[in-house]
């Protein structure tokens, strides 16, 4: 593993690039990462029964796209806020006969937030399907895989070694500069490891199916251990 100013990289196989990926989330755990960045690059990371081409691409295919926006969060299509605009708008002329205008007023806003509302998940869905649309044709043609939170920013790629076997370069940055020097302390007491066993689904798929490596054994659970 090299490190530099801009992150813990590595070259290897995939099942070394796999292992870093574990050792830098372990070390983030143990430095007392949590809450929703860590558990989206937890996600994000490739893992030993993965293709990068497929899972990892599609992974990062949707931590890049457009967020949700608040229809979406509230669960609703387009075609039932302007439902609920149309509803909004009739109580609001009701308000006027009652000679209610404030009540009115209230309504009528109601109506436009729907509206907006509405117009806003529309339009972050054809923008997201674009985007998806986009990367999976040109982008990861053209960059690394890659992904970027508040905490961890990462990129991995795959080149071909002078014998045709493949080769991954995964880089790996921590963004918060403290918590980046205590993931370095426990990267260095991992080396002195003689053996770490990497993460595997209790059911892998065909050894084809995995980036030129053969699946290690099944372990529940990221570890290490001394021979």
């Amino acid at each position: 593993m090299e490190e530099s100013i801009s992150g813990f990289k590595l070259r290897g196989s995939w099942g070394d690039a796999v292992e870093h990926g574990e050792r830098v989330t372990h070390a983030l755990r143990e430095a007392g990462a949590d809450g929703d960045a860590f558990e989206q690059w937890d996600e994000w990371r490739p893992k030993s029964h993965e293709r990068l081409s497929v899972d990892v691409s599609e992974k990062t295919a949707e931590q890049a796209s457009v967020a949700e926006g608040e229809g979406e969060k509230a669960g609703k299509e387009p075609d039932e806020d302007l439902q609920s605009a149309g509803e909004k708008l009739t109580e609001s002329y009701e308000h006027i006969e009652e000679g209610d205008n404030e009540g009115a007023i209230e309504k009528w806003q109601d109506s436009i937030d729907y509206v907006t509302r509405a117009a806003d998940s529309a339009g972050r869905k054809a923008v997201r399907a674009v985007e998806n649309t986009v990367y999976r044709k040109v982008m990861t043609q053209l960059a690394p895989y890659y992904f970027d939170n508040e905490l961890v920013s990462a990129n991995i790629q795959k080149t071909t070694r002078n014998g045709g076997d493949p080769e991954f370069i995964f880089e790996i940055n921590v963004n918060d500069d403290d918590l980046k020097d205590e993931v370095s302390e426990r990267l260095a007491e991992y080396d002195e490891i003689d053996r770490w066993h990497i993460d595997t689904e209790k059911e892998t798929e065909t050894a084809e199916a995995v980036e030129g490596v053969e699946p290690p054994p099944s372990e529940t659970d990221a570890k290490f251990t001394t021979n």
